[in-house]
């Protein structure tokens, strides 16, 4: 048996401060790293081609780092199941390599080719917890139980130590000729492109792919926009945010990384202000992680409404509307604004994702699962845990003490897009009209009818009045 140790990257698309990836050069000088381009994944009806997009181009610059460092990063494209057991065989592995994951698919392939890695007598290594900062055994109740409010997790789990950035690989092997021509015998094959996939993005990436493009955005942001972000992050027409969500989707970028910026923004902070927004952007950091522990724990999310009033709701589905939530043609312009914003460049500010999805839940009285299922069909940063998360809170269905939270979309265009830059920057047949039209929502007739703007589908108090009363009926059948 040789000393090579394949490397399984998955959500990890780098080659620094990747605990699983440091480990491997630990046991061997000879480290190679593999992708997998998993059918069962790329198949599904729910994938956005901006994302796969996205995931090509961090792929790429991944193979130049590994390149740098001396190895090679190759390509399958193939169920793992059977292609990395298959690879490993082929060429003598000492041991595969990887992260673990909190998702239900993840965990239940890694499983399949524990076993097969097992019957071939080849070692393994993955409960490496990299993408996220603490892993779900260590943030338990008093009682040993996960947590499912987020304010006491984000008690325990800001009082947790937090692991310092893992070491990059560098002075790797790689595969020798005999090797590679091995490699390629059993399926190894150039990075195709995201159209050579099927998936069709004609539009520019906002955000720039591959690590050191998602470092550069941390650098950005923690010298700036950071200290600001309490006051910012909730209007949409300011650059506010981060914008790294989908870097860490993909791991482009480590968490640990991320999480000692922040650290190193607070030492350097100069006022009150700063150090709120440093806080409170790390309070965001500790959601995305209570839902990714929330996932793994309960995995069941995935398929449905955690609330039991909620698994049977009785939900209007109405079609015609949900085409019209999609394309931003509600006539309600914050709403329609921020649709027709992802729609265009792959990405929805936060504050709006909620304000859509309260929207379809509360007055489209839509499934949120349809919302769901189309924001991960659009969305660069399209993630399980995530966006699972935040819809399951938007519709009141999730891990929430506040089950009947309803956002009024002119009480939110309002309040966070006063001057109506957002709106006027994605509704452009509304731009010259009053901004009091465009935040209230109330364009005169002929107004609306002179720029071809559609009428609201619906009435958002009598909607809101009709979402409580199918709510109350159902909480008194249980």
């Amino acid at each position: 048996m040789s000393d090579l140790i394949l490397f399984w990257h998955r959500r990890d698309l780098r080659i620094s401060d990747n605990t699983g990836l440091t480990a491997a050069r630990r046991q061997s000088p000879k480290v190679v790293g593999v992708f997998c381009l998993d059918p069962h994944i790329l198949e599904r009806d729910d994938v956005a081609p901006v994302r796969v997009t996205y995931m090509i181009g961090c792929l790429q610059a991944l193979q130049q780092r590994y390149a740098e460092a001396g190895s090679q990063l190759l390509i399958l494209h193939a169920d793992p199941v059977v292609a990395i057991p298959a690879l490993a065989e082929a060429l003598n592995a000492k041991a595969v390599f990887w992260n673990w994951d909190v998702e239900p698919y993840s965990q239940e392939r890694d499983r399949t080719v524990i076993d097969a890695l097992k019957e071939q007598g080849i070692a393994f290594l993955q409960q490496n917890w990299d993408q996220i900062l603490n892993a779900p055994d260590e943030i338990r109740t008093g009682g040993n139980s996960p947590y499912t409010v987020y304010t006491p997790f984000w008690k325990n789990w800001s009082s947790k130590p937090k692991a310092q950035p893992a070491q990059t690989l560098q002075n790797a092997e790689g595969l020798t000729a005999d090797e590679q021509e091995i490699a390629k015998k059993v399926g190894a094959q150039p990075l195709p492109t995201a159209k050579d996939l099927g998936f069709i993005w004609d539009g520019e990436l906002i955000i720039a792919p591959g690590e050191a493009a998602a470092r550069s955005l941390l650098e950005e942001f923690c010298a700036s926009s950071i200290n600001e972000y309490q006051e910012q992050r909730n209007f949409p027409a300011i650059e506010g945010t981060s914008k790294l969500s989908a870097a860490l989707k993909f791991g482009a970028i480590g968490i640990r990384t991320v999480w000692q910026a922040t650290l190193e923004a607070l030492e350097n902070s100069r006022s009150d202000e700063a150090k709120a927004g440093i806080r409170t952007w790390q309070q965001e950091l500790a959601w995305r992680e209570f839902y990714q522990h929330a996932m793994y724990n309960f995995p069941e999310l995935a398929d449905g409404a955690y609330r039991e009033t909620f698994k049977n709701f009785p939900w209007e589905n109405n079609t015609e509307k949900f085409q019209a939530w999609c394309e931003g043609n509600t006539g309600y312009p914050i709403v329609d604004a921020a649709m027709r914003q992802m729609n265009e460049s792959g990405w929805m500010h936060n504050r709006c994702r909620m304000i859509v999805a309260s929207f379809l839940t509360k007055d489209l009285l839509i499934n949120p699962q349809w919302g769901e299922k189309y924001f991960m069909q659009q969305l660069i940063d399209g993630d399980l845990s995530a966006n699972n998360g935040g819809w399951q809170w938007s519709a009141s269905s999730g891990m929430d003490p506040k089950p009947l939270r309803i956002f009024n979309p002119a009480s939110q265009a309002q309040k966070f897009d006063a001057e109506g830059e957002y709106i006027r920057q994605w509704v452009q047949e509304l731009r010259s009209l009053d901004t009091e039209y465009l935040v209230t929502g109330k364009i005169p007739p002929l107004e609306r009818h002179a720029v071809d703007y559609p009428q609201p589908i619906v009435d958002h108090k009598q909607q809101q009045q009709e979402f409580k009363n199918r709510y109350q009926q159902q909480k008194a059948y249980l």
